[in-house]
């Protein structure tokens, strides 16, 4: 970037022989340099003899090579300071590698085509010479000619490259010269391999003649010659000549190179000499349409911006972005049209405004969108029509028509630029056309206007080069004469003063306020925690949440000492490292070690880092990039710039070991986001967080506090008070404008610099020693001062404001502060307040005085505190001047009330830049203070006396950075706080009463602020006049800003009719993708600003992001928010609840529910002790079978009758069935676990290998023949290769003969016999099927038995386990069928391998009958050990199952289980070891004994305890084991829950219960769902209609034969079996309230149903399949002799016919 010439030369010899006329013209002190083509084509020799009498001594002997002119004595060389970090040691480079021949010796140096390698001589070790590599068209020949001038060379030591100033090279190699660097005193050897392939001292390079060709003493080179510069070469459609370098910081098109076309010889423009001291302007060319010519000459004087080319290129926009557009290419304007619009445009700009290229594309834009108006403009019309629209501009635009070429006019507008008196006015734009009926119509526009040139060349230099250019501007001494200006202002005797009065400070012991969260934050930090969750969810496998057990992180800051102080106290006062784990609560922590500065040392930092990383694959690491926008630089572009090292961050984020760690998140913060949106975004937009806005002036985030930010500046400007607190020194830019036509050849940020310096000098003295010079000082630089000076003898304590002065350059910061200490001092104010540079690279440092006045103030006992962080300077007095090429994020204490940014000009003109300063000012503030929107009349009357009478709030407690505390406080440098100072919130952090702080914070100014508010500051005083009334809390006020007139112009945008900073290009390091494109969205959120700037911006090629991958990281993250709205406090808070989120996902919520128990019920007698680990078969014979289900889950179902039931039966229940009580538990060893778990030890057991594939399964069907459907049946094994082992398959390898079973002999302490099935449907993911820790890691057979069109889900997720695919027909089946399928299947394989090991010699009574049936939501296990003091612990599967199956006599009992385990167990006395009563969620099945005991396959509920009073009924044994306990998983999605109720057809309304029956035949809505789901629905709902006189009479229940159906908690069940031989409740003496014939078989009959009585209007309820077997079934079982029917009584489910529906009719006993 930089001042341009435009052309480029056509040989590379020629090219640099004309930028070295450029910097000869620059560094000349007297005399004119030769021109360009006498030192390329005059003999050298003769050239030579032409000027050897300039370089000749009277003696003839050679002047001294670094003499310059004789006339001045030499200037003194300020050597650069050295970048923090860097290597200082002699011989060695900056990045501390040795240069020193002798260590270089044999080392193998790759030299680059075109370089020579060198030997420099230091001074300061005379007898070493230093390696270096430069390019040898800057080395004379054998003959000592023609070495061009300049520099560029490279590093040999560290490898870095382009050096293009032998200043720069002389510091990075550490010469530490005492003089101006020259390559001509200071390379002084060729170096060369010896015999032996030494690299060894060469010849002397012969200076002699090239020292004679140089015009004077080497200065800075042209600034557009830029190692970093971007060169184009435009064509001549657009463009200047094929010849003309351009350094542009806006490329013109998205490749950035176009390929040169030729022109005509002949084309060239000589620049007149001395044109800037002439006509004390350097013109700018904005290129337009057509080609220019050649320049040569004094091209310094001359700038080439492309500045408007793109927005000439029309013709080149695609269709697609015309369509975005909304526009066809029919609407594409003329050149013509173009040219009248270029005029338009800059006739009505402003004195003091300069083109901007955002604001005329959009005019471009809405010209198109307007389409074709009229017809064209033809070559002759154009010069008159031209002159017409510049007419009226005033004089400030001028058409110059040239009909030869732009050439010819640019001279003619140059020559009469020369000749025109100094003073005379000058329009300030010069439109050059050239119109042609041949080549078409040609114009550029010639800017030279004083303002608007220099500000349009100053803008073309990005941060880095204009501080490289202020630096040169100082070191060379150019700015003497400014200098010399201001010193005539002299400070003398009237500055003495004596300054004992306020030396003086009253001290206060006040507390330090405690930080707290506020809603945002937290709001923040769980979108945080919701991205990552999205990212462990998104099915890329790239992050997996269920292997973390703990989070660490580490925080990557830019290089500032203040902001990692910052940082560190955040984290400290946080307590994330107690609630992470990382520190203990009791030792002092250490939160430094968390926080990294991106400086030299950061990689042996990172290396550390990453070591952790890879050592701790179950800890989850984040890495946080904070103010990530700040070094956006790429590794191979990086340097060392302005004293800061680029490319660092690029270095460390984007390595391959960051990228590629699967347990790394990347979390980028940053308040500017714009560079990271760019089309290659290594961020995905799904994973951007964006800070809530703000609406109006905010929602308060803690009590009456409210974030104003940049927004609120902007509209702050509509306010119409007197004293705004966005303001712009007029007056202050008036001097400004006044020094630039003086000084032309400085920058204009030097010249601002020297005069706020005066200003603040003067205003000092006029405050003080000298009033007359109020005259001289601008009111804001008065009223600040004067504030500054006065607050502290209006407070009681002495304390007073900030006032932040934005000084970029370090050497005039350095200026700064040096002059105004000074002037300070001699009037006796050094007591009053402090002078500080807050410098990045260096901690803060104060006087001792002032921190002993700040140790008093906040109550530090220790003399070893010293203030870090400026946050530490509240209360202070001071002026910090903030210096530093970017604002790094710092945070300032509420006393900052004045931010003077008038140093930051036109150079700003991108958004972040102009954004980043303006945000030094943004914090939160006092709701009240903030006047609302004025409607004008008598609300605003009322505005005006609210602000007057001020309103003391209270402003609590939140900082910008406001993090929740965990009871840490951060002690290590505070006293104990008292008891009475503190007020307990229910957080655990605490709230500080703050003493009255008053006169700190006003946005009104005193009155002596300007003259124009002066009658208002009577009648309002401000604040900061006013005398403390007693105790009240202060309230915070914006601060306020004084900007620019170039930064208050786009700041304020639309409230003055001009752009806004919204619509500048969003960062230096990204451009425009478009020539044209639609305006940026203001008016909506960060995700339209983020998908807008990624469609039309792209990243630059030294950006980090150029070469990034085609697709975004999976696990990073970017959060963007306003500045100082409080991001470190999210980030640490998501930290927070991202750990507890992992301690989540190692817990689960269990059931914790007690038992139903009687409390009268007495223990059995007889009862074994509670120590007996098995069962006597005897002893549970003689117990009595528990009918009623005592598990809590059944409270809400029909309880059964038994003789003894509990007397706190629930009749009349209301409770929510949804609504179970459950417990978190943390998962131990044994736990079983979802698909969501993954660790080492049991990833090949539930995940597929890399070299398996899914089609590894086998598959194989199973058929044989069910007695109970009368029907064969055929399932499906999914058998993966591992498990084929477990199965019996025929010789030929294809069918499946049988699953293994073992002998019940076998004794394999390792050995579980059982077979596992795990019915489970709807949980492929969620299901807890991974019980490899639950067996120990021990041989098992695990089968989960699914549904066929879950088949596939499945086996996605469980590629190792063997799955049993039930028929399609049970596709909308219940558990029941697959309960029935699961002990069907079981019993015919115990036959297959009874007949097959019988074969083998066994017998077949000795083959292992047994299977166990497990839940999938079957979580941990526990045991009871009642020795000693009873306790209940976690025991494995595999130890539960075992223990079952070596019980004695095991194959005498029919079904074996746990019982459900609840808190209350460990407390509770063990009553018995073994119980009789019902089983579920885990049995130990014998099929052989259950043979003819079947589950109902037809059942969606309760089918466990249909089965349990079946094997009861059957005379077969059930044995609880009461010492091991289950603990069951909430899964709140998956199974019965996946059954939902539905209209065939779309119903408006919901349904009811009533509606799942309707009657036969009848036009009722059809429902889409299985019959006996609707009947089972129906019967648990509407109870109280078939059974009215058994609602909540447990008395008279209703009596169900052969099942057990839930017909609601109000209805008690009398269970009893019709089979022969059965075991049944004695009936003698029950009467029943109803009777329940639910697809009775032929064993239910009349002769058994007479045996029961039923109460007067006791009612029937008869299920049936279908109407047919309704009608015989009341016929066989003369059901009509005792029950009177209705045809209106009967019913159907509410299915269509093709469903089946289920019919049942009712009846009332006679």
């Amino acid at each position: 970037m930089g001042n341009s010439y435009a052309g480029q030369l056509k040989s590379a010899r020629f090219e640099e022989a004309l930028h070295n006329s450029i910097e000869a013209s620059l560094r000349s002190s007297n005399g004119d340099p030769q021109p360009i083509f006498t030192q390329l084509y005059l003999d050298p020799d003769q050239y030579l003899s032409n000027i050897e009498g300039k370089h000749q001594t009277p003696n003839g002997t050679e002047e001294d090579e670094n003499e310059s002119d004789s006339s001045s004595p030499p200037l003194p060389y300020l050597q650069a300071p050295t970048p923090d970090g860097c290597c200082t040691v002699d011989g060695f480079c900056q990045a501390g590698k040795d240069l020193r021949l002798i260590s270089m010796t044999t080392e193998a140096i790759d030299v680059p085509a075109g370089f020579e390698l060198v030997g420099a001589k230091s001074p300061s070790i005379p007898e070493h010479i230093l390696v270096c590599a430069v390019d040898k068209r800057f080395l004379p020949d054998e003959n000592g000619k023609n070495a061009l001038l300049g520099f560029s060379g490279n590093c040999i030591g560290c490898g870095e490259k382009g050096f293009r100033y032998f200043t720069e090279f002389s510091n990075h190699i550490n010469l530490k010269l005492a003089t101006q660097p020259k390559k001509q005193k200071h390379l002084k050897y060729y170096l060369v391999k010896n015999s032996q392939g030494a690299l060894c001292k060469g010849p002397l390079i012969c200076w002699k003649a090239s020292t004679a060709m140089s015009s004077g003493p080497p200065k800075k080179r042209h600034r557009s010659w830029h190692p970093t510069s971007l060169t184009l070469t435009l064509t001549s459609d657009l463009s200047p000549g094929p010849h003309l370098a351009l350094s542009n910081p806006q490329p013109p098109s998205g490749s950035g190179v176009i390929q040169p076309q030729p022109i005509t010889a002949g084309e060239t423009v000589i620049i007149p000499d001395n044109l800037l001291s002439i006509s004390g302007v350097r013109p700018v060319i904005l290129i337009g349409q057509g080609t220019l010519p050649y320049f040569y000459g004094n091209v310094g004087d001359i700038v080439v911006s492309p500045l408007l080319v793109s927005c000439y290129k029309t013709s080149q926009l695609s269709e697609k972005t015309l369509e975005n557009l909304g526009m066809t290419s029919s609407q594409l304007l003329s050149v013509e049209t173009m040219i009248l619009l270029t005029l338009q445009y800059l006739g009505r700009l402003g004195s003091e405004q300069i083109p901007l290229r955002e604001e005329f594309e959009q005019i471009m834009v809405k010209a198109m969108l307007c389409g074709p108006a009229g017809t064209a403009v033809s070559p002759t019309q154009l010069p008159w029509l031209a002159r017409l629209e510049a007419s009226v501009s005033g004089g400030t635009v001028q058409v110059l028509v040239s009909h030869s070429s732009l050439g010819e006019g640019i001279s003619e507008a140059l020559r009469s630029l020369t000749e025109k008196p100094h003073q005379q006015c000058l329009p300030n734009y010069v439109v050059i056309i050239c119109p042609s009926k041949m080549s078409g119509n040609e114009f550029c526009v010639l800017v030279i206007g004083k303002f608007q040139a220099r500000s349009l060349a100053e803008g073309m230099l990005t941060t880095n080069e204009f501080l490289k250019e202020i630096s040169y501007e100082l070191i060379t001494g150019k700015v003497s004469g400014l200098a010399a200006h201001f010193q005539s202002t002299s400070l003398g005797d009237t500055l003495e003063q004596d300054g004992s009065s306020f030396s003086r400070a009253k001290t206060l012991n006040i507390q330090p306020r405690y930080q707290r969260s506020g809603f945002r934050t937290t709001l923040v930090a769980r979108s945080l925690l919701s991205q990552v969750c999205s990212i462990a969810d998104s099915g890329s496998q790239s992050l997996d949440l269920g292997r973390f057990c703990k989070v660490d992180f580490l925080v990557l800051v830019p290089p500032s000492h203040v902001l990692v102080h910052q940082t560190a106290r955040r984290i400290r006062q946080s307590g994330v490292l107690v609630d992470l784990g990382l520190e203990d609560a009791c030792a002092l922590q250490k939160p430094d070690k968390y926080v990294v500065r991106l400086d030299a040392e950061v990689h042996t930092k990172i290396e550390a880092f990453m070591r952790k990383v890879k050592q701790n694959p179950y800890t989850l690491f984040v890495l946080i990039h904070d103010n990530s926008h700040v070094d956006l630089t790429s590794a191979l572009s990086g340097s060392v710039c302005h004293g800061e090292l680029q490319g660092l961050a690029d270095r460390v984020i984007n390595c391959p070991e960051v990228l590629d760690a699967v347990n790394l998140l990347v979390l980028q913060v940053s308040c500017f986001p714009f560079t990271l949106q760019t089309q290659q975004s290594r961020i995905s937009i799904h994973n951007e967080v964006t800070w809530p806005t703000f609406d109006s002036l905010g929602e308060p985030a803690h009590k009456d506090l409210v974030y104003f930010g940049l927004k609120d500046y902007s509209c702050s400007l509509q306010w119409g008070v007197a004293s705004p607190i966005l303001r712009s020194d007029d007056a202050f830019e008036r001097m400004v404008n006044t020094l630039l036509e003086r000084h032309p050849h400085l920058h204009s940020m030097v010249i601002r610099s020297y005069l706020l310096i005066q200003q603040y000098t003067e205003a000092m003295m006029a405050l003080t020693a000298a009033p007359s010079l109020r005259d001289h000082v601008t009111p804001e630089t008065l009223a600040m001062v004067e504030d500054l000076i006065s607050a502290p003898g209006r407070d009681s304590s002495g304390r007073g404001l900030m006032l932040l002065v934005r000084v970029p350059s370090l050497q005039l910061a350095m200026l700064a502060r040096e002059r105004l200490e000074d002037a300070r001092d001699k009037l006796g104010l050094q007591y009053r307040f402090a002078v500080l540079l807050g410098s990045p690279a260096s901690e803060l440092s104060l006087p001792s005085h002032f921190i002993s006045r700040l140790r008093a103030w906040w109550g530090y006992n220790s003399e070893d505190w010293v203030p870090h962080t400026y946050e530490d300077l509240e209360g202070l007095p001071c002026i910090v001047i903030l210096t530093g090429k970017d604002p790094l994020g710092e945070t300032f204490p509420r006393s900052l009330k004045y931010c003077d940014l008038r140093l930051i000009d036109s150079s700003y003109l991108t958004r972040t830049a102009l954004e980043q300063e303006v945000g030094l000012a943004c914090t939160y503030v006092t709701q009240g203070v903030v006047p609302k929107q004025r409607r004008g009349g008598e609300g605003e009357q009322e505005e005006e006396k609210r602000m007057s009478a001020g309103d003391h709030g209270d402003p609590g407690s939140l900082t910008e950075n406001g993090v929740s505390s965990s009871g840490v406080p951060d002690t290590s440098q505070k006293p104990p706080l008292s008891s009475h100072s503190l007020c307990p919130t229910e957080t655990g952090s605490s709230v500080m009463e703050e003493t009255p702080i008053t006169g700190t914070h006003s946005f009104c100014s005193s009155s002596s602020s300007s003259p124009s508010s002066s009658s208002t500051a009577q009648q309002r005083p401000s604040q900061s006049t006013q005398s403390p009334r007693g105790p009240v809390h202060p309230r915070v006020f914006p601060r306020t800003a004084v900007l620019s007139r170039a930064a208050y112009s786009l700041l304020a945008g639309g409230s003055v009719g001009q752009p806004s900073s919204v619509a500048l290009l969003p960062h230096v390091d990204v451009t425009w993708t478009s020539p044209l494109r639609p305006p940026v969205p203001q008016h909506l959120g960060g995700v339209e600003h983020s998908l807008y700037y990624r469609q039309w911006t792209s990243a630059r090629q030294h950006h980090a992001d150029y070469e990034g991958s085609p697709t975004p990281h999976p696990r990073r993250l970017l959060l963007s928010g306003p500045p100082q709205a409080g991001k470190t406090g999210a980030y640490l808070q998501f930290l927070r609840i991202l750990f507890r989120m992992l301690i989540r996902l190692l817990e689960v919520d269990v059931y914790d529910e007690e038992e139903i128990v009687d409390e009268l019920a007495q223990p059995p007698e007889g009862a074994p002790s509670s120590s007996i680990k098995w069962p006597d078969v005897e002893y549970i014979r003689k117990l009595p079978f528990d009918l009623y289900p005592r598990d809590y889950k059944f409270r809400n179902t029909s309880p059964v009758y038994a003789e003894n039931m509990p007397m706190n039966t629930k009749e009349g229940s209301t409770e929510d069935p949804a609504q179970r009580n459950t417990v978190s538990i943390r998962l131990s060893v044994f736990a079983a676990h979802n698909a969501f778990h993954h660790c080492e030890q049991c990833h090949h057991y539930c995940e597929a290998s890399p070299a398996s594939q899914i089609s590894d399964c086998t598959f194989h069907a199973f058929t044989f023949c069910s007695s109970m459907l009368g029907e064969e049946v055929q399932l499906h094994f999914v058998i993966p290769k591992a498990k084929e082992p477990h199965f019996v398959f025929s010789q030929q390898g294809s069918h499946l003969e049988s699953m293994r079973l073992p002998l019940l002999s076998d004794k394999d302490p390792g050995l579980l016999k059982s077979p596992i099935f795990t019915p489970t449907t709807g949980r492929q993911e969620h299901g807890l099927l991974n019980i490899f820790h639950a067996m120990e890691g021990a041989a098992h057979l695990h089968i989960l038995v699914v549904k066929q069109y879950e088949m596939a889900l499945y086996r996605k997720y469980w590629p190792n386990h063997i799955l049993l695919v039930l028929p399609a027909m049970f596709n909308n089946s219940g558990v029941g069928a697959a309960r029935f399928m699961i002990k069907e299947l079981s019993y015919h394989n115990l036959e297959l391998e009874r007949n097959r090991q019988e074969l083998l010699g066994v017998r077949r009574q000795d083959v292992w009958p047994f299977i166990v049936m497990m839940d999938d939501s079957c979580v941990l296990w526990n045991a009871y050990h009642p020795v000693g003091s009873p306790e209940v612990t976690n025991v494995s599967l595999k130890s539960v199952l075992q223990h079952i199956e070596a019980t004695p006599k095991v194959s005498q009992y029919g079904v074996c289980g746990v019982r459900k385990w609840s808190s209350g167990l460990a407390s509770q006395p063990l009553s018995a070891p073994f119980s009789r009563c019902h089983l579920h969620d885990l049995i130990m099945l014998n099929v052989d004994l259950t043979q003819n005991v079947q589950y109902d396959l037809n059942r969606y509920t309760c089918e466990e305890v249909d089965f349990n009073l079946r094997v009861n009924s059957s005379g077969l044994l059930l044995c609880r084991f009461n010492h091991f306990s289950i603990m069951k998983k909430h899964i709140p999605i998956g199974g019965l829950r996946d059954f939902h109720i539905k209209p065939k057809l779309m119903s408006p309304s919901p349904l009811s219960a009533s509606q799942y029956i309707c009657a036969p035949d009848s036009e009722h809505t059809l429902l889409a769902a299985p019959a006996h789901f609707l009947l089972e629905r129906f019967l648990q709902s509407c109870s109280h209609r078939l059974f009215p006189k058994a609602v909540c009479n447990s008395s008279n229940p209703v009596l169900s034969i052969n099942s057990y159906l839930n017909i609601g908690a109000e209805v008690a069940v009398c269970y009893m079996s019709s089979r022969p031989h059965s075991v049944n409740l004695d009936h003698q003496g029950l009467v029943f309230s109803g009777l329940l014939l639910y697809l009775c078989d032929s064993f239910v009959n009349s002769s058994l149903l007479k045996k029961f009585r039923f109460l007067k209007g006791a009612t029937l309820c008869v299920i049936c399949q279908d109407r047919s077997s309704l009608r015989q079934t009341i016929a066989r079982l003369e059901l009509e002799d005792e029950w009177q029917f209705r045809l209106r009584d009967e019913f159907q489910t509410a299915n269509c016919s093709e469903d089946r529906p289920l019919y049942f009719l009712t009846g009332r006993h006679i």
